[in-house]
């Protein structure tokens, strides 16, 4: 603990022993131990969890076509075994589509498996060097 406030005193630069940055690093601790979990923004791309290893592009789309045009579907392989890694991605060609449907899909079963669905990332890469 003795730490954790040393790191904040620096990181806000305060004094050492000052009794008002003693209430700044406690205040700055209670709110960011009270932070709410991030939730990523709605987009027109979902991520879908659970999936059976039986399901392929076909039937994913089939699944989520009745909630507006899905654009593309991606299930995500194995490389060594060529088996499916239970999640892939559904994209729609509007964000309203893909909202509708993570919100009725979401818990729901397909071949037997319950899906979980949020809204994907985008893809980070570190040490990425930008193509001229």
């Amino acid at each position: 603990m003795k730490n954790l406030t040393h790191i904040a005193r620096r990181a806000l630069k305060l004094p050492a022993h000052n009794s008002s940055s003693s209430a700044a690093v406690v205040n700055l601790r209670c709110y960011c131990a009270n932070a709410p979990p991030s939730s990523p923004a709605p987009n027109s791309k979902l991520f879908v969890a659970g999936l059976s290893w039986s399901v392929d592009e076909k039937s994913l789309k089939d699944a989520f076509s009745s909630f507006g045009e899905v654009t593309e579907v991606k299930i995500i392989y194995d490389k060594d075994s060529g088996r499916s890694r239970g999640f892939g991605f559904v994209h729609f060609s509007k964000e309203d589509n893909a909202e509708s449907a993570k919100h009725a899909m979401d818990g729901r079963a397909l071949l037997g498996r319950p899906l979980r669905i949020s809204f994907a990332l985008e893809r980070v890469r570190e040490n990425a060097v930008p193509n001229p």
